[in-house]
């Protein structure tokens, strides 16, 4: 029982990191998601969001190079990101 105490501990966080510190790329998925759903312009288009070890990848479509821009400064504001990069096309509305 103490060993699987020691692996679920040691699981919680990276090194360096405390349990609290360390935000997993769920959460940064599901708060990065969040921004571009609420979005004003941008939840009118198909956007996926990809996380990996902090790192988030944008795909799909926007309609400008400002909505693009305004995604990338707010999901690098979320706790845990590393990078954003996004390979956003352009696109009209429908």
């Amino acid at each position: 029982m103490v060993f699987a105490l020691t692996l679920f501990s040691g699981s919680a966080a990276r090194a360096g990191e405390t349990a609290g510190e360390y935000v997993d790329d769920a959460t940064m998925h599901a708060k990065a998601t969040a921004i571009v759903v609420k979005d004003p312009d941008a939840h009118y288009f198909k956007i996926d969001v990809t996380v990996t070890q902090g790192d988030v990848v944008l795909t799909g479509f926007v309609n400008r190079r400002e909505t693009e821009e305004r995604l990338i400064v707010e999901i690098k504001e979320i706790s845990g990101v590393k990078s954003v990069k996004s390979l956003l096309k352009m696109e009209e509305k429908k």
